[in-house]
């Protein structure tokens, strides 16, 4: 009944003139899961799943979401009518001793016992964006270098790969009169999905497993659907697919959980984006950091990677100079001590940031990996902060801005180490943690 169905839905997507996308070779993926193992996702455009290899033996993988159609539930995208998805996502759980996976003789990359290298990104896609008159050149490598990004990091051999968010930029088409974006895919169906982030991200894909931490444009009225379909390691189910806006609440929520990284460090992932309106839930907010400071307790050290950043630096806005830290909507919002935490990863903020304070942890800002940047309002250097109203508790402060890169975090004998690298290879700063 579920194959007639989906045959009828893109029966409806031609008929609808909607795209359907030809044969092509699967791609597949491993990313680390809250059942503390990892699971393996496919994207195939087959009649049926693929049989994975695990430690020699072969395992039939399981249907996540069949080909067909989504309701348009976007708010944001001048899309009309139903989102076309033509692939079937299929995918099989490995549990975290495996040491071998492989998709039709193609080995998958599961993580080592010991994570000691980490590749940092966030804030990847092309920004395609009526409201803000924003029409990043898409087709131009020097403008939007994500898939430059991706191949860099991948050949540095990373033994995991964390994206702090905001993997679907491309909400409008492009119009006639800009010849940089001409011709691309747009919207938040799988020719958007692929344009954005599947293509671009397949060297990097392949090369490590990946954590994915879910931005504010993939919440349940932009790109939710596809975050649930494609990366989302939780397992989907009817209420939490982003079809229906009654169920917002519950497609827009995942309760914190941790990732191991062998020998005592431990990364917790923070799913905020229920907490982006206009009116937060204060006591869930609550609820959801005294989670995060159980599953970073005792860790050595402990990282929380979250899409908004808990402590970014800014000026205040009020043009006295002043310093705020913070940003929304976690700014609106209690954190509590984390004294447990070495270093907050976040995105959102289209730069790179590191903080370090006398009160609180690290903060590391990746929202610098493609997308078109803003222009940010911070400080550039302590020394640029220094003797300003709030600038006593930093310590150390750095802001790169109108450059694109990503981080890597390293192990090293005592403590980490954060190097960060530009678009075109070079390094623009590093740092100890």
């Amino acid at each position: 009944m579920r194959r007639i169905w989906a045959t009828m839905l893109l029966g409806c997507a031609v008929a609808a003139g909607l795209p359907v996308r030809a044969a092509e070779a699967p791609q597949a993926w491993v990313a680390l899961a809250p059942t503390g193992g990892s699971v393996v996702r496919v994207v195939t455009s087959a009649a049926a799943c693929p049989v994975v290899t695990v430690d020699g033996r072969a395992h039939p993988m399981a249907v996540r979401a069949a080909p067909g159609l989504m309701p348009q539930r976007a708010n944001k995208a001048e899309v009309a009518g139903p989102i076309a998805f033509s692939s079937r996502v299929c995918e099989r759980a490995v549990p975290r001793n495996a040491r071998r996976a492989s998709l039709n003789g193609t080995r998958l990359p599961l993580p080592p016992a010991r994570v000691n290298r980490i590749v940092v990104i966030g804030d990847t896609g092309c920004r395609l964006k009526a409201a803000d008159h924003a029409w990043q050149a898409c087709n131009d490598p020097a403008q939007w270098p994500f898939a430059r990004i991706a191949a860099r990091a991948a050949a540095l051999k990373p033994d995991l790969v964390l994206h702090v968010g905001d993997y679907l930029y491309r909400e409008n088409p492009c119009p006639a009169d800009k010849p940089g974006c001409a011709a691309t895919a747009w919207g938040y169906g799988e020719d958007g999905w692929r344009a954005d982030f599947l293509t671009p991200a397949a060297p990097l894909l392949a090369a490590a497993p990946w954590v994915f931490v879910r931005g504010n444009h993939e919440e349940c009225a932009r790109g939710g659907q596809g975050w649930w379909r494609l990366l989302d390691p939780h397992a989907l189910h009817e209420g939490r697919d982003c079809r229906d806006p009654a169920n917002d609440p519950a497609g827009n929520r995942t309760a914190p959980y941790a990732v191991a990284l062998g020998h005592g460090a431990r990364l917790v992932i923070a799913d905020l984006v229920g907490f982006a309106t206009s009116n937060p839930d204060a006591a869930q907010f609550d609820q959801d950091m005294a989670h995060i400071a159980r599953l970073s307790h005792g860790a050595t050290p402990g990282f929380v990677a979250a899409h908004f950043p808990f402590n970014a630096v800014r000026w205040d806005g009020t043009g006295t100079g002043a310093i705020t830290i913070g940003s929304k909507p976690v700014s609106q919002l209690r954190v509590p001590p984390l004294p447990h935490v070495a270093a907050m990863l976040a995105g959102h903020i289209h730069e790179f940031q590191f903080a370090r304070f006398t009160d609180r942890p690290v903060q590391i800002i990746t929202g610098f990996s493609g997308t078109l940047e803003d222009v940010p309002p911070a400080p550039a250097n302590l020394a640029d902060a220094a003797g300003k109203p709030g600038a006593a508790a930093l310590k150390d402060l750095t802001t790169v801005l109108d450059r694109y890169g990503f981080g890597l975090l390293e192990r090293r004998a005592r403590g980490w180490r954060l190097t960060v690298y530009a678009d075109d290879g070079a390094v623009l700063a590093r740092f100890s943690l």
